[in-house]
């Protein structure tokens, strides 16, 4: 574990560092190293290939943020789905902010919906912010295209929490889900199913959005609370 720290502080770029600080607010300063994205997932890749990752997945907690995104970039490019579940559930009780979740998006899921589903009900469920929210961000990920059906909306609203990342999360399913789906999408904007500040910030994203058409957004704007 000290020769991946080691070669963690060597990819360190101070002005980065900075800069991440202002974008995460959730993680201690003093625990940023400030690593550049596309760094850490070449690292990811290197580690799995020489076979040194196992005993780093099972090194938690963490010291650093940038530990905690490699540990989600080496998840993301697992190829074995039940493996790959294992890991995730072991490591979502420890993400403590939102780039580490958001960036953890392995990629055997893509081939496992039905699997996939039934860890995201469970994960949907928890009264953890970021275990939600990866939950959230992995049926917008997965579930708005070919394999989307209209009670996973549902699922999503009927989340109750005050955290903001959560909220925000939700935020960004609808606003997607309305760029996607809109036909489906949009009873839950009309019916206000979403508490105000969520249903208002979906209709904010969802008007920046490229993939809504001009006639949407003016609908969606008269929508407002």
């Amino acid at each position: 574990m000290g020769e991946i720290r080691e070669e963690l502080f060597k990819m360190q770029d101070k002005k980065y560092r900075d800069f991440q600080i202002k974008l995460i607010p959730t993680v201690n300063p003093d625990n940023i190293i400030g690593i550049r994205t596309p760094e850490l997932r070449k690292y990811a890749k290197e580690l799995i290939k020489n076979n040194k990752h196992f005993s780093f997945l099972e090194d938690l907690p963490h010291k650093y943020f940038d530990e905690n995104q490699l540990h989600a970039f080496i998840i993301s490019e697992l190829k074995c789905f039940d493996e790959c579940i294992s890991y995730v559930n072991k490591f979502l009780p420890y993400i403590d902010n939102w780039a580490t979740c958001d960036q953890m998006s392995p990629k055997v899921f893509s081939k496992h919906h039905n699997e996939l589903l039934e860890q995201i009900r469970v994960w949907i469920r928890s009264n953890k912010t970021y275990t939600i929210r990866f939950a959230v961000g992995m049926l917008m990920q997965h579930y708005l295209g070919d394999y989307f059906k209209e009670e996973y909306l549902k699922l999503v609203s009927d989340i109750k929490s005050d955290e903001y990342y959560v909220k925000m999360m939700v935020a960004w399913y609808f606003a997607t889900a309305l760029s996607k789906q809109y036909d489906f999408a949009i009873s839950y904007i009309e019916n206000e199913k979403l508490d105000v500040w969520t249903h208002n910030k979906t209709i904010q994203k969802a008007i920046e959005s490229y993939r809504i058409t001009l006639e949407q957004k003016e609908y969606l704007r008269s929508l407002k609370q």
